[in-house]
């Protein structure tokens, strides 16, 4: 890596840094479960907190769902995210379920009862002091106000998703 890239990287570390110590994300001895679907962002939330979490006094572990949707895409997703866990030391929860059939149970849509079913399991593997981070970007806030403002929303609806909501929390939602 080149001198111009590794000064990036390090001011992107301290940007996420601040923002995570400004919005109070963790406390020193926090267990921090990562929510990793294998993509880019999530997988710069992962390193991101890995690397930070001796300086923020956290233990980090991953967790990973597999929808059943997708079908072998999404299998190389489990695998890549499962080797990826190994090789650095990272502890790894993998929830494997088929979201059709659990959708039709619960007479949901596939994307609600996908969400449902993740944060379901966030809660139960974090347990009552744990805290779930997930890697929504400013991207991911700007599509959320604008799917929202199409809906017809009030003041709340504008403010998108914030850093942190009860557990869970948002490192990157500040970041391209």
């Amino acid at each position: 890596m080149n001198e111009k890239m590794n000064a990036g990287i390090g001011r992107f570390r301290q940007k996420v840094l601040a923002f995570m110590r400004k919005n109070h994300m963790t406390d020193r001895g926090d267990g921090v479960l990562a929510a990793v679907s294998g993509g880019a962002d999530s997988g710069c939330l992962l390193l991101l907190l890995c690397e930070l979490a001796a300086e923020l006094g956290i233990h980090v572990s991953a967790f990973h769902m597999n929808h059943g949707i997708r079908g072998a895409e999404a299998d190389r997703d489990e695998e890549h995210v499962r080797r990826y866990c190994q090789r650095e030391g990272i502890p790894l929860e993998v929830l494997k379920i088929d979201v059709r059939e659990e959708a039709a149970k619960r007479k949901l849509g596939l994307e609600a009862c996908g969400r449902a079913v993740r944060y379901e399991f966030f809660r139960r593997l974090a347990g009552e002091n744990g805290v779930i981070a997930t890697a929504h970007t400013l991207s991911d806030l700007a599509e959320t106000v604008l799917l929202h403002l199409t809906r017809g929303t009030g003041l709340k609806g504008l403010c998108g998703i914030p850093p942190v909501r009860e557990n869970i929390v948002r490192p990157l939602i500040d970041c391209s």
